[in-house]
């Protein structure tokens, strides 16, 4: 599994609690601590509340704090590690947290160039791979996790969702092979039906 582009990994304001698990989405993934999985988290971003937003910002003293955006002092992995920008989106102040590789300089700006321009789209509208990433960030530990060896050889590594196939019936699916069907049984209601938005 190898992601990396800055990507939106959830829809709406998650609260504490949900943020305290998307901080690591991926910790359930094989061979953890193995081998450098910075692409896993580089680019992550989604929406949080200013109270959240505060809490992180008095955890810790901020590694820096540039205008509109402060740094946390721990790195996650190698040299990943949360930004929280406060912005100004269409007259409105918003929260939100993101992954950046502070290797790269110009990470946490074009991070910060991103979060607007998705968030100043005129239509609500949601991509398939937001659709999944979604998913992956509100299901539950148990019934998500990774394919392993008695998965054919190309899935091995694959995230896997469980999915309610028929009445009292699950299956283990691979989540970048669910239909659109199945994506649109797995959102809740109110984004089931959003129009399909272009990749930025």
């Amino acid at each position: 599994m190898n992601l990396s582009p800055i990507r939106k990994v959830y829809q709406g304001i998650a609260d504490r609690r949900q943020m305290f698990r998307m901080f690591d989405r991926h910790a359930q993934r094989p061979n953890r601590w193995e081998c450098d999985d910075s692409a896993l988290y580089r680019g992550e971003w989604f929406e949080i509340g200013e109270a959240c937003h505060d809490y992180m910002f008095e955890i810790l003293p901020p590694l820096w704090m540039r205008g509109e955006m402060f740094a946390m002092r721990e790195f996650l992995t190698g040299s990943i590690t949360s930004i929280f920008f406060t912005l100004s989106i269409d007259g409105r102040i918003r929260h939100f947290h993101g992954y950046c590789d502070l290797a790269d300089k110009g990470s946490p700006q074009r991070m910060r160039t991103a979060i607007i321009e998705r968030e100043s789209r005129p239509v609500r509208a949601m991509t398939r791979e937001e659709r999944l990433e979604h998913i992956w960030s509100s299901t539950a530990d148990d019934y998500r996790g990774y394919a392993g060896e008695r998965w054919p050889e190309d899935d091995r590594g694959k995230r896997t969702v469980m999915f309610f196939a028929r009445p009292g019936g699950t299956t283990l699916k691979v989540l970048e092979d669910l239909t659109d069907a199945e994506v649109a049984a797995k959102l809740p209601v109110h984004l089931r039906y959003l129009p399909d938005a272009i990749a930025a």
